[in-house]
């Protein structure tokens, strides 16, 4: 993971809200966003603000994407998770099922948690196989979270539908990596 764009994720999260029929509880965004932004930033701590020089000695797949492709496609993700997971939890709270709101908002954490650990796994502590099962567990959560938001929101669960896509990826590229530099 590298540095997050703040302003991006800021977009990012007005969009999916705003197409909605519906309004969606400011304070849940806020946590939401609280939570998400939390996790970023936990995670841009262990990830240094330029390239290590362990890293570039690292041996690669030829499908590694270039650098700058990273905080792009996790600045939308991040907003994306903030977003879609405020849609789920009022959508549940409005439906009365408050359980299942906790439920959620705990499964979030959970995700939120793995997100963060992977850069201290991989850029931290240079843990390349750790790394690459903490992507995979991320992967499984991610999926976890959006069947959950399908279920509280069908548009909020298709419009998460490519952060566990992109976890996946990301667990094929670490395993990958660890292969090649075992």
């Amino acid at each position: 993971m590298v540095p997050v764009r703040w302003d991006r994720i800021a977009a990012a999260v007005k969009v999916p809200i705003l197409r909605t029929e519906d309004n969606v509880n400011r304070s849940i965004l806020a946590a939401t966003s609280l939570a998400v932004a939390a996790a970023a930033g936990t995670g841009s701590i262990a990830s240094p603000g330029r390239v290590p020089s362990w890293y570039l000695r690292l041996r690669k797949p030829s499908y590694q994407p270039p650098a700058a492709a990273f905080p792009l496609v996790w600045t939308a993700l991040y907003g994306d998770i903030a977003a879609t997971s405020a849609v789920a939890i009022d959508r549940l709270r409005a439906a009365g099922q408050q359980d299942k709101a906790n439920r959620y908002a705990a499964a979030l954490s959970v995700n939120l948690l793995i997100n963060a650990g992977w850069s201290w796994l991989f850029f931290r502590y240079h843990k390349l196989g750790a790394s690459a099962l903490g992507a995979a567990a991320l992967a499984a959560s991610s999926a976890d979270l959006v069947r959950r938001t399908a279920e509280a929101d069908t548009r909020a669960g298709l419009a998460l539908s490519p952060y566990p896509l992109w976890c996946a990826f990301a667990t094929v590229l670490s395993a990958h990596i660890w292969r090649l530099n075992r």
